[in-house]
């Protein structure tokens, strides 16, 4: 078992940052690969960034050059550090840890995170 706890989100006007952070615990095996997906009300999860250890990270274009992914191994901790926010950003983010030695994934429960003034 993997646990997964998002932190981080919360209220923020337009052009404002936010460091989002996921923390995972439990039979953490092998390699893996941590990401952030994030969901609008009415609208498909979608991959917003993911990180694999000692690989360069992947970024959509809708947040690129605004979003920035990392992660410490030492603490299995990702983060996501969100620039310049927009009101499109609103949306529940959620960490996600796939496992390439068993090929299971697993999801944090989520952070709210809106862009309003």
């Amino acid at each position: 078992q993997v646990q997964l706890v998002e932190s981080g989100g919360g209220l923020v006007q337009p052009g404002g940052s936010l460091r989002l952070s996921c923390a995972a615990s439990g039979s953490i095996l092998g390699r893996n690969v941590m990401s952030w997906h994030r969901q609008a009300p009415g609208k498909e999860r979608e991959l917003v960034a993911s990180i694999l250890s000692g690989s360069s990270p992947n970024v959509a274009d809708s947040v690129k050059g605004r979003f920035t992914i990392s992660r410490d191994n030492a603490k299995n901790t990702v983060y996501l550090r969100m620039n310049t926010l927009k009101p499109e950003d609103t949306a529940v983010y959620y960490c996600k840890l796939f496992s390439l030695f068993d090929g299971i994934e697993w999801w944090g429960r989520g952070t709210q995170v809106t862009v309003s003034s």
